[in-house]
């Protein structure tokens, strides 16, 4: 008998192979006080789109800031139809691509509310500044502990509207994948005091890229994991 065929070499199926995610649409909220076209918004903007690689990062004014008037914000929760619709219209124009909802104070706890909707997949929670505690002092944590999507805060150390002592106890009863980024010396807004910088030999830039590491380090681990 004649030697015997060398064995077919196998190719590895396609359907094991892990590809890379698709680039995210980012679908950023602004705070209560400032509407989109805002200096931070903008500057944020930029920030996620370039870090996030994002197919686009789509921004937004909730209706009671429409229009270039200013009136005080309604409760949060009056805010979610409207939000989510601008997620359903994002996913419609970019099918396929993943969703990360990210949100300056009171727009991160709208993203979390509009993230547990039955009816809203999305990838991932930012939130910039997550506003904790209410006026009256009460803890604003029912909405996180119902998130099962990962989420990542980003919180100034002296934000007066989440010491961390009281976000970490919240975060202990988390069900969803979640982290924080600690901006030192960081207000609300992450603006750092002068004197603080001198004392520390580091720039206000020095602290958000830190935080924007973060945010590319965290959100990507969320697309891979869904893969």
């Amino acid at each position: 008998m004649g030697d015997s065929p060398p064995p077919t070499k196998r190719r590895r199926s396609s359907r094991h192979r892990k590809q890379s995610p698709s680039p995210p649409v980012v679908v950023f909220a602004h705070g209560a006080g400032a509407p989109s076209s805002s200096d931070w918004m903008l500057r944020w903007k930029e920030i996620l789109a370039k870090a996030l690689c994002a197919v686009e990062v789509v921004s937004f004014d909730y209706p009671y800031l429409s229009g270039g008037k200013k009136r005080a914000p309604p409760k949060a929760e009056k805010l979610v139809d409207f939000h989510a619709n601008v997620v359903k219209n994002a996913v419609a124009k970019y099918p396929g691509h993943p969703v990360i909802l990210v949100g300056k104070s009171m727009g991160s706890r709208v993203s979390c509310m509009v993230a547990c909707q039955k009816n809203i997949s999305v990838s991932a929670v930012v939130c910039l500044g997550y506003p904790l505690k209410g006026r009256n002092g009460a803890i604003r944590d029912e909405i996180l502990t119902e998130l099962t999507v990962p989420i990542l805060f980003v919180q100034g150390s002296k934000d007066q509207l989440c010491p961390l002592d009281m976000l970490e106890a919240v975060r202990q009863k988390l069900k969803a994948k979640n982290d924080l980024h600690v901006i030192e010396g960081g207000d609300h807004s992450f603006k750092i005091a002068q004197k603080y910088l001198l004392v520390t030999g580091s720039t206000q830039n020095d602290a958000e890229q830190s935080a924007v590491k973060s945010i590319t380090s965290f959100v990507p681990s969320c697309l891979y994991q869904e893969g």
